[in-house]
């Protein structure tokens, strides 16, 4: 069979299962069992395809996973975060936009402690939007920087979607973590500018108010007892990996009994928590991996079939530019993220781009940053982006979807402008790994 039949009969295939709503791990796992009986040798591909599941799941790389999924998840249910958000306030003062910068800043905040963009975007969204409609804020100005804010969590370390990442484009984990450093806080400054300078300009965005002085001393105590130690567990798990005392393993292992210590010292860990805490992490890890190992066996059958062989000798034979050709796949993947989710867009998008990556020599950790940005950037993708959802369900019952696309999208624009200049300026995102 053509190479161009193979991928059109497994990429079709796989395209009708989720149509009608099959789950993306089934939907891999249809799509693998019948390219194993077709190109891997009939009952031997079968054979084949088991080993090949065990292989990729017990790869040393994906450890970091589970527990910085664990990290999230007591992050979530143990409301870490609310006070050091409430400490944090007290330093803002009287700036345009000021409950706007707060979900900005606190955004970045909860990044640092939990791979989950849809936790993050729950947690702001239900603690500061409810205060932000009282005090009249558009919801251009309410809902659009806490969607934004959310998505951190996909740059910020520790981010589990980079991780697995890393290991499906088989680069330095800890590399791609500490890569989204930079992009990310670049990010957050875009948002923060960009709430600034339109709410000077139009001020009724967002209407200012007047805020009990809280006196020094107590601002800086309120930062001793809450913002320090997040800012210790921060460190477990970012420092260590970039001063190269500890690999991503290590740090994620130290970052989630940091997290449970914190917890408990703070009186919000019991029982009851905890087994919500495993649970989730559970189910989400679970999720993860079954999609994993779909994508890699898939991956390995367009390998095996020559449907690999075949992309990367009409891509090279356009004789196009190869920055050309980077841009053609960020505008596949933004297309693909109008659509589906982000996981599972580059699930099926890696094993058809890494081939072309590889033959065109680009650097696969800067190309893997750049896809995490577009990761990032599907989230809140009209129509069908996660974290759109998660706000129509925690925003108050007077907004309706539209008013979600609209607000997100000045947020998408600053995620644009950060992958530009990252495809433009590469050490954005190789700087700090270099250091390492």
């Amino acid at each position: 069979m053509d190479w161009y039949l193979t991928l059109a009969l497994l990429l079709g295939l796989m395209a009708l299962l989720m149509i009608i709503g099959t789950p993306v791990a089934v939907a891999f796992l249809i799509v693998d069992v019948i390219g194993a009986v077709l190109f891997l040798g009939g009952e031997m591909g079968i054979v084949q395809l088991i080993l090949n599941i065990r292989e990729s799941l017990t790869t040393f790389s994906l450890l970091p996973v589970p527990l910085f999924v664990l990290m999230g998840e007591v992050m979530f249910h143990s409301k870490l975060g609310f006070k050091a958000i409430d400490a944090t306030d007290q330093w803002i003062g009287k700036i345009p936009g000021r409950l706007s910068l707060l979900a900005i800043i606190g955004g970045a905040l909860f990044s640092t402690m939990s791979g989950s963009t849809l936790a993050t975007t729950s947690i702001l969204g239900s603690l500061l939007v409810p205060d932000m409609e009282k005090r009249g804020y558009h919801k251009s100005m309410s809902l659009g920087p806490i969607m934004g804010s959310g998505g951190l969590s996909m740059l910020i370390p520790p981010s589990a979607l980079a991780i697995l990442l890393a290991a499906l484009n088989q680069i330095s984990v800890g590399g791609l973590l500490i890569a989204g450093i930079l992009p990310g806080l670049l990010m957050a400054f875009f948002y923060g500018s960009y709430v600034v300078i339109r709410c000077r300009l139009q001020p009724h965005l967002a209407p200012p108010y007047q805020q009990n002085p809280v006196p020094i001393p107590a601002r800086i105590k309120a930062s001793i007892i809450h913002v320090f130690p997040i800012g210790f567990i921060i460190f477990l798990v970012i420092g260590l990996i970039f001063l190269g005392v500890a690999t991503p393993s290590e740090a994620a292992a130290l970052g989630s009994m940091g997290t449970i210590l914190l917890a408990m010292v703070y009186g919000q860990m019991n029982i009851t928590v905890m087994k919500a805490c495993i649970m989730g992490t559970l189910k989400i890890t679970s999720m993860m991996f079954m999609i994993i190992t779909g994508s890699m066996i898939f991956s390995q059958i367009l390998a095996f079939s020559g449907a690999s062989a075949g992309i990367i000798e009409m891509v090279i034979g356009f004789d196009l530019p190869p920055f050309m050709v980077l841009i053609s796949m960020q505008i596949v993947l933004l297309f693909l993220g109008c659509f589906m989710d982000n996981l599972s867009m580059v699930m099926i998008a890696i094993p058809i781009f890494l081939p072309v990556v590889e033959a065109l020599h680009f650097n696969t950790l800067w190309f893997a940053l750049i896809m995490l940005i577009n990761m990032e950037m599907a989230n809140t993708t009209p129509p069908f982006g996660l974290l759109l959802f998660v706000m129509k369900a925690v925003a108050p019952k007077n907004t309706t979807m539209m008013d979600v696309y609209k607000a997100g999208i000045p947020f998408l624009m600053c995620d644009a402008t950060v992958m530009i200049l990252v495809m433009v300026f590469p050490q954005i995102a190789l700087y700090l790994p270099g250091l390492m």
